[in-house]
């Protein structure tokens, strides 16, 4: 294991102290003029990098990451290449209408088929399975908007790889009996985050991008058609930036226009010690699926490659003011822990051995965002609300033909340029998600209130 301040990276999520010792690459030492600087070595960061360079060998490319690869919620989620485009269909409907609403799925859909494809062509080790994902509902009234959901992907014609699941075609692989039904998506997947952006790295430096590790950026300044980044050991000046720090982004000084297109909220997870043969056949789950049930304040849980369960979510934490430091919650932990239990009482003497959060980047419309900001010198990124794993990877190939000055069919989606709604100044930030929070909370407990304290 790494000491001094990697250790504290390795520490921030299970996935990470599983990867064991990481050697980062040099921070920034120097001052250089290039084509493209992006600020965040993310998913976004590095499949943008990696997409422009292959477009442009000639081009000069760097990526400043103010921790390591794999510190941020790159490193820290869940895994799940998803399909899932915001909130709900029936939400991205309603705010954007039938056709916006079909055109985010093929999107979702092919961000998910560009993971998988680019795991497979690059043999990267990442810790991939193409399984499949459930979500799941507890309760009657849950059942029915599930239901509803399915009907609404038929009626729009992008239920291709979908199938509903009754909770007893559910129990006849799973060995409980809190499912009342499911929809079952074919084409998704799982990884091991932490190996994968650390993969993406060695990828976009193959390919002769230079990532700057440990160089947080102090200072961003538009000087004479350029872009000027200054860190603590050097600068970059650039043609042209990418920001692509996501839930991060509020931490950087120089633009302020960026600050009202997103906040960041926590979400925080727990992983079981490895189960063992008999604890596995004991809840079925056979085909290792992912899971993730249809409250509001989601759950998700999947299997590992070493037969652990990680399970997260059930509540957020938005807190207020500018620290970014806010990634342990022990009552959510509990939650998750409690919660696990409550749908597989078979586990609940297995042991938890890692617990951890992150912040997830959310805007007011709960919709993925591209944009320039002021004009084309500067690209941001925002948005993924927590299902980013899949399409951050496409909106980095997008991102790449913004900065190319092409014109494609992705360069042409929606969300690229679109008009946000801004999230207020505070105090009116903190009282509006507030309010949003606890009526999330409510409409949880009034869905399940019948069904047990455990499930919410």
């Amino acid at each position: 294991m790494t000491t001094g301040l990697l250790s504290q990276y390795a520490d921030t999520s299970f996935w990470a102290h599983d990867y064991g010792e990481y050697h980062p690459g040099p921070a920034l030492a120097e001052n250089r003029s290039i084509d493209v600087a992006i600020i965040g070595g993310g998913f976004t960061g590095l499949s943008t990098a990696l997409e422009f360079k292959r477009d442009n060998p000639g081009a000069t490319v760097a990526v400043l990451e103010a921790a390591v690869v794999g510190y941020g919620a790159s490193g820290r989620n869940g895994g799940f290449n998803m399909k899932l485009f915001g909130l709900e269909p029936e939400v991205t409907k309603l705010r954007w209408g039938r056709q916006r609403t079909i055109d985010a799925h093929r999107y979702a859909q092919r961000a998910v088929a560009w993971v998988k494809r680019l795991i497979e062509e690059n043999n990267l080790d990442s810790d991939y399975r193409h399984t499949g994902m459930l979500r799941v509902s507890y309760s009657p009234s849950q059942l029915e908007r599930l239901e509803h959901t399915h009907h609404l992907m038929h009626d729009l014609g992008i239920d291709d790889d979908m199938s509903f699941f009754t909770g007893q075609q559910l129990q006849q692989e799973f060995r409980t009996d809190r499912y009342l039904g499911a929809i079952y998506e074919r084409e998704t997947g799982i990884l091991n985050p932490c190996k994968h952006v650390r993969e993406l790295k060695r990828l976009a430096v193959e390919a002769g991008v230079d990532v700057y590790e440990q160089s947080p950026v102090d200072l961003i300044s538009r000087p004479a058609g350029k872009v000027h980044l200054q860190t603590r050991g050097g600068a970059l000046t650039a043609a042209k930036l990418v920001v692509a720090a996501n839930a991060y982004t509020r931490s950087l000084h120089g633009l302020p226009k960026l600050r009202s297109k997103q906040i960041p909220m926590w979400t925080f997870q727990v992983v079981t010690a490895p189960l063992s043969a008999a604890q596995w056949e004991s809840i079925g789950w056979k085909n290792q699926q992912s899971f993730e049930d249809n409250r509001q304040l989601v759950h998700y849980f999947r299997p590992t490659i070493d037969g652990r369960i990680t399970m997260g979510g059930g509540d957020i934490t938005a807190p207020s003011g500018e620290s970014l430091d806010h990634d342990s919650e022990p009552a959510i932990w509990k939650h998750c822990e409690e919660h696990l239990a409550w749908i597989f009482p078979q586990l609940r003497e297995v042991a938890i051995e890692y617990r951890w959060g992150g912040p997830v980047s959310v805007n007011v419309d709960m919709t993925p965002e591209i944009g320039m900001l002021g004009d084309d010198r500067v690209i941001y990124s925002t948005g993924c609300i927590g299902h980013g794993v899949s399409l951050t990877h496409l909106n980095g190939r997008l991102i790449a033909d913004l900065l190319g000055d092409r014109k494609t069919e992705l360069s042409d989606f929606w969300i690229v340029n679109r008009k946000a709604v801004p999230w207020p100044p505070e105090p009116l930030s903190f009282i509006g998600r507030h309010v949003l929070h606890k009526g999330l909370q409510l409409w949880d407990y009034i869905e399940e209130r019948k069904i047990g304290a455990r499930a919410r």
